[in-house]
């Protein structure tokens, strides 16, 4: 899994690593009962049926519709979009008959290490968020005629390389998440929300207490799209404290 990329990369898995003969085996058994989850998936289908790349769609959307993130004539900043189905799902919200193509009440801007097939409406910059040229780039697509442009949404799917090391992983994953926090404290309205991608685990407590630290509201979501296996996990923060 690649910084910026998603746990949903494609609708279809990609090719396991191989290892020693009987690791192998037992591998490719447990590879093949993953494919056939994922395969008979109702999210899977529902993806697939209403033309979104990924079934993390629902993830967002469910939070959206609980939470009430997406509002018309927002800017929406997509950090780890590939393969854009958070991008699809917004770009839908924004439209005003709820459309893939057409008219768009709002702006969207995405961005990721791999790259993306284009979205009609979504403008996409390719490179890693924890560089400084790129982020540079971010802001110079967030600047307009009349100067910068303050976003109202950050939603972030960011997920590190897994190393398997749970002191290392960890500190990959706080530290996707702290940088999220800044741009959203640099670039968010006052009353702006931040989404982000964290897992239960070594550090998760410090994460929760760093939300609480910077805004009003910190909501805790596990959306019903989200693995019930899994220890994905997301955060929502609404409304930016220490404002000045």
């Amino acid at each position: 899994m690649k910084v910026n990329a998603k746990s949903d990369h494609k609708l279809l898995p990609k090719s396991t690593t191989k290892v020693a003969a009987k690791g192998d085996a037992k591998g490719k058994k447990v590879n093949k009962a993953w494919l056939h989850d994922h395969i008979n998936d109702p999210y899977v289908k529902q993806a697939r049926k209403e033309g979104y790349r990924a079934r993390a769609a629902f993830k967002l959307k469910e939070m959206d519709e609980t939470l009430g993130l997406v509002k018309p004539g927002d800017c929406v900043v997509d950090l780890g979009s590939t393969p854009g189905a958070w991008s699809q799902y917004v770009r839908r919200k924004l439209s005003p008959t709820g459309a893939a193509a057409g008219a768009l009440n709002g702006r969207i801007i995405a961005l990721d290490l791999l790259p993306m097939e284009p979205i009609e409406g979504v403008s996409f910059i390719q490179g890693d968020f924890r560089e400084p040229d790129v982020l540079e780039k971010l802001e110079q697509a967030l600047r307009s005629e009349q100067g910068a442009v303050k976003v109202d949404l950050v939603i972030s799917d960011m997920a590190p390389n897994l190393s398997g090391i749970e002191s290392v992983d960890a500190a990959r994953i706080a530290h996707l998440v702290e940088l999220a926090v800044e741009f959203a404290q640099s670039r968010m309205k006052p009353d702006g929300s931040l989404v982000v991608k964290l897992f239960h685990g070594s550090g998760y407590d410090d994460l929760v207490k760093l939300f609480q630290a910077s805004f009003k509201v910190v909501k805790r979501m596990k959306p019903k799209a989200s693995r019930s296996n899994s220890s994905e996990t997301f955060l929502v923060g609404k409304s930016l404290k220490n404002v000045t």
